[in-house]
C-alpha cells in the first residue's frame, strides 16, 4: 500500500494568526508589526501566542516598503576582525536591543569601491539608519557614495559618521586629537626626549589626528618627534615598519608610539625578536586600550577609547528623530600608563 501524504503547507500568513486568535486583522498588524497604537492586554497575548503556534514570521521587507523604513539600523567596519570595531559593535547591538532594532553588519576590507556597492545594496533594505564605521581619509568619499547616501536621507534614513562628517550629516567623534595630546605631554612629562611616530596611511583622518595631537604634546613637553613612519593600521604593519627603524638604528631611550595598539603589539615584538627590551630599553605606546595589550608583558601604556559607548552613541543617533549633536557630552578618554614605558631619570 502506497503512502498519502498532506501537502506541505505555505509559511503562516497574518490572517492566518489572526483566525487562530480569534480577533480582527487589524488587532493581529497592531501587535505584530509594532504599531504605536494600544492593544488590550488579552489580545496582545492571544495573538503572540498564536504566531508562536503556527511558526508566524513578520514578513520584514513588506514592513518596511509599508512603512517607507525598516525596523534595521546597518553598521559599516573596515575590519569586523579588528578588537575596536568589535567594540563599536557591541555598544551598537546594545542600544539596539534597547530601542528595538535590528544591527546588520558589513566588513568593507577598507575597500572604497567595496564599500559603495554595500551602500548601494543596504538601500534597498530601507534601513533606518546607517552608522559609517570605517577609516575614513580626508576627501576620499567619492560623489557616487555621496549620492547613495543623499538618496539614503531622502528615504527616511539617518546616516551617521564616525567622525567628522559632512556639514548638516549626523556624525560622533572620538576625540582623536585630544587623546593622543594628552598622551605626548604624559610621556613628555615621564622623561622621553626622542619620539617616532608609526602611523596609517598618509590621509586617513583617525590616524593623522593622533599624529597631530601626539607630537603637539609630546614638543609642547619638551620632547623631539624624530620621524612619523607610514603604513596600514595593522599589528603587521607596525611589525615591519618597527623592523626598518631597528635597521636604520635605534637609540636606547626612544619612544615609539604606534596609532593603535594593534600597530604598538608589531612594534612590541619586532623590538623583542631584535632582542631589545620593551620599556627597558625601547619604549612603546599605543592608542585604543584593547584588552590583549593589557595583560601581555610588560603592559602597554596607550589611550583608552570608550568604543562601545561610541557605537551605544552611533544608534542612538541612527534611530531618534530628534536626536541633537550639541546635546552630545564629549567622550571621556583616558592615558593609561603601564611599563612599557616607565619613567626615565636624567
Amino acid at each position: 500500500m502506497s503512502e498519502t501524504h498532506a501537502p506541505a503547507r505555505g509559511a503562516a500568513t497574518l490572517h492566518d494568526v489572526a483566525r487562530e486568535a480569534g480577533v480582527s486583522l487589524a488587532t493581529a498588524s497592531r501587535v505584530l508589526n509594532g504599531s504605536t497604537r494600544k492593544v488590550a492586554e488579552s489580545y496582545r497575548e492571544r495573538v503572540d501566542a498564536a504566531a508562536e503556534k503556527l511558526g508566524y514570521t513578520a514578513n520584514l521587507s513588506a514592513q518596511a516598503t509599508a512603512r517607507g523604513t525598516s525596523a534595521i539600523v546597518a553598521l559599516l567596519v573596515a575590519d569586523i576582525g579588528d578588537v575596536s570595531f568589535g567594540r563599536l559593535a557591541s555598544g551598537v547591538v546594545r542600544g539596539a536591543e534597547e530601542a528595538g532594532f535590528i544591527v546588520t553588519i558589513a566588513d568593507t576590507g577598507r575597500d572604497p569601491e567595496r564599500e559603495l556597492r554595500l551602500v548601494r545594496t543596504l538601500r534597498g533594505q530601507r534601513p533606518r539608519g546607517l552608522i559609517l564605521g570605517v577609516a575614513r581619509k580626508a576627501g576620499s568619499d567619492s560623489a557616487a557614495l555621496q549620492n547613495e547616501l543623499t538618496a539614503l536621507a531622502a528615504m527616511g534614513c539617518h546616516v551617521v559618521v564616525l567622525g567628522e562628517g559632512e556639514p548638516g550629516q549626523r556624525s560622533i567623534s572620538l576625540g582623536n586629537r585630544g587623546g593622543a595630546e594628552a598622551l605626548g605631554a604624559e610621556l613628555a612629562e615621564l622623561g622621553y626626549r626622542q619620539a617616532v611616530v608609526i602611523g596609517g596611511p598618509e590621509g586617513l583622518r583617525a590616524s593623522d589626528d593622533r599624529i597631530g595631537g601626539f607630537t603637539a604634546g609630546f614638543t609642547d613637553g619638551g620632547g623631539t618627534t624624530a620621524a612619523v613612519r607610514h603604513g596600514a593600521t595593522t599589528r603587521d604593519a607596525g611589525y615591519a615598519v618597527a623592523r626598518e627603524l631597528l635597521a636604520d638604528g635605534l637609540a636606547e631611550g626612544t619612544l615609539i608610539f604606534g596609532v593603535s595598539d594593534l600597530v604598538a603589539a608589531g612594534i612590541a615584538s619586532a623590538l623583542r625578536d631584535a632582542g631589545r627590551q620593551v620599556g627597558v630599553d625601547i619604549a612603546v605606546a599605543g592608542f585604543d586600550d584593547i584588552p590583549t595589550c593589557r595583560d601581555i608583558g610588560p603592559g602597554l601604556t596607550t589611550v583608552r577609547a570608550p568604543f562601545d559607548d561610541l557605537g551605544y552613541r552611533a544608534l542612538r543617533a541612527a534611530v531618534e528623530s530628534d536626536w541633537q549633536h550639541d546635546a552630545e557630552v564629549p567622550l571621556a578618554l583616558e592615558v593609561v600608563v603601564r611599563g612599557s614605558t616607565p619613567r626615565r631619570d636624567g
